[in-house]
């Protein structure tokens, strides 16, 4: 979360600039109505940045620069501009570009959260992400500022409720997971059909049967022409994803062994 301004306007910089009211009286409603009238809670973004490293799934955490929570590790989130922001998605790519240098491949909205308690500044709700890149594609960052963590050893203290956060999106990936081709948005551009399977393994936890997951995963990929890559003194067939395969839904889960 960043800093938040705490003036208040009235509907006239609220109003959707695409409505029209439907009559004088409403016209005249809107432009005398005073948003101010009614407490507001904070409204903020967050967005869960997933990447694999070191066969691990790991989330981007930034370093507070301001209170509460100064000095503490937390989400890469901030305040929606109410100028400037069309949607929460709007602000969550904004916030990506502004705090981790990238526009993530893919962006998901998980929940709203939202609580007394949450922010020691007063009630509050924030709009959850969670956001993939392949490690290939991942930008530089500012090491003291900010921190690829495995999800394995994640901060003991972090801020805010972000945590719970975490963990929220985290059971959303794997849920999809079992039924599209989500994982796919971790992989490289070209990549080897073990390499895929891998990549759905580490987030399924749970290994998965190889010729069915080749079936399964066969309208994703298509082969190119002449690249291979040696593996086990044999070479294995280099593969990128179709147009659009990742937004393919299985008509069933994955088989595999069951998650431990």
């Amino acid at each position: 979360m960043s800093s938040h301004s705490t003036r208040r306007g009235v509907a006239s910089v609220m109003t959707s600039s695409t409505y029209r009211p439907a009559s004088a009286a409403e016209a005249r409603f809107l432009a005398e109505y005073d948003a101010s009238a009614y407490a507001t809670p904070l409204v903020t973004v967050d967005p869960v940045i997933v990447t694999l490293r070191d066969e691990q799934l790991a989330v981007l955490l930034v370093k507070r620069e301001e209170h509460p929570f100064l000095g503490s590790w937390g989400l890469p989130g901030g305040f929606i501009d109410i100028r400037n922001d069309a949607d929460p998605e709007a602000c969550a790519v904004r916030k990506l570009k502004e705090k981790a240098a990238f526009v993530s491949p893919y962006l998901e909205q998980v929940k709203t959260v939202g609580g007394r308690e949450r922010d020691p500044r007063g009630w509050s709700l924030t709009v959850l992400f969670f956001a993939l890149i392949a490690e290939d594609d991942v930008p530089p960052i500012d090491k003291r500022l900010a921190k690829w963590f495995p999800l394995s050893a994640l901060p003991d203290a972090m801020a805010f409720d972000h945590r719970a956060l975490i963990d929220c999106a985290i059971r959303r990936i794997r849920a999809k997971a079992e039924y599209t081709a989500l994982p796919a948005h971790l992989l490289p551009q070209r990549f080897t059909l073990s390499k895929m399977q891998r990549v759905f393994e580490l987030v399924l936890q749970r290994r998965l049967t190889a010729g069915a997951f080749r079936r399964r995963i066969e309208p994703l990929v298509e082969p190119i022409a002449d690249c291979f890559e040696t593996a086990s003194h044999r070479p294995a067939q280099v593969y990128r994803l179709r147009p659009d395969s990742g937004s393919l839904i299985f008509e069933q889960p994955l088989k595999g062994a069951r998650r431990k």
